[in-house]
């Protein structure tokens, strides 16, 4: 048994421990030093280099680190008959759902703006949001959107929800397609966007969408950095139009030191932290997956290219 794992930007130990611990016996090697290219057929990948799956021609599947694929899809040498995994992780779920929570009541309760008070000596109270009143607008309601929404809903906020397909959800007012979009975005206090990143989901935060919210409105952006035209962002907040934004993903990872984001106020950063995949947590299902290969059955968490996710 052998996996080569292809991730140049990361240190790789704990993945290669927590498979190992699943399996004493599975060879692993690390690109860019592993061997017989020809005869590798399974690969684990976060961000690998474009051009790189061009040197496996009997490849049959590459797994993602993470809940993320688009690093996979992107890349031009993957070709389309070569299947693409997944993680699906009840507790990368629960993660994300609590920290949307943390970072929607640090918005009603003004938390960013007393940590900058603070900073000043100033003692100055402003009113407060209480759950009930505020309006939360999830943008995905998938696997990961929809547990967070319906968290949401229990901790007594409004909640719509905005998805590409269909879908009735009890206490959840539900939106779909771009005709949608605008009746969804109308009303909300606080956007929070859990979509994946595709081809029609890439820069959906943009100028005129922020035009489609009501004056005030804040962001949360927890999918991927690529759906926010950061600087329509910029611009919504120098004109009132948004009242700040809470963000975990970026175009650029880490966040260069001079990007203006570090500097404005009403923004706060996170540093892609909602939610971190821990191998020791989804080492199994990678592993199952392996066998599924080995011996000819279905993989579970697959990709649909068409789709994007």
């Amino acid at each position: 048994m052998k996996i080569v794992i292809i991730s140049p930007d990361h240190d790789t130990r704990a993945w290669e421990d927590a498979l190992w611990d699943e399996n004493q016996d599975l060879e692993i090697e690390i690109y860019p030093d592993d061997t017989e290219r020809e005869k590798t057929d399974f690969i684990l990948a976060w961000n690998p280099p474009e051009g790189v799956f061009k040197h496996y021609p009997n490849l049959k599947v590459v797994a993602s680190m993470g809940a993320g694929i688009r690093h996979l899809t992107k890349n031009k040498s993957l070709h389309a008959e070569v299947t693409i995994t997944k993680i699906e992780d009840d507790q990368l779920i629960e993660d994300l759902q609590y920290f949307v929570l943390t970072s929607v009541l640090n918005y009603c309760r003004n938390i960013p703006y007393y940590v900058i008070q603070q900073q000043h000596k100033n003692w100055n109270r402003i009113s407060y949001r209480r759950p009930k009143e505020t309006h939360i607008g999830v943008l995905g309601l998938g696997n990961i959107g929809l547990p967070v929404a319906q968290l949401l809903g229990k901790n007594n906020f409004k909640v719509s929800g905005w998805s590409n397909s269909e879908k009735e959800i009890e206490n959840i007012n539900t939106f779909v397609g771009r005709e949608q979009l605008p009746n969804f975005l109308k009303k909300l206090d606080v956007v929070v966007c859990l979509l994946p990143l595709t081809d029609d989901t890439e820069d959906i935060l943009n100028q005129e969408v922020f035009n489609q919210l009501p004056e005030g409105a804040y962001l949360i952006n927890v999918g991927r950095g690529s759906h926010l035209v950061e600087s329509d962002l910029l611009e919504a907040i120098e004109d009132g139009k948004l009242s700040g934004a809470a963000l975990d993903v970026f175009q650029d990872e880490p966040l260069p030191k001079d990007h203006p984001f570090w500097e404005n106020e009403k923004i706060t950063i996170t540093p892609h932290t909602a939610s971190v995949t821990q191998p020791s947590s989804v080492a199994h299902q990678i592993l199952e997956n392996y066998k599924n290969l080995k011996q000819g059955k279905k993989l579970k968490h697959t990709v649909s290219r068409k789709k994007g996710y």
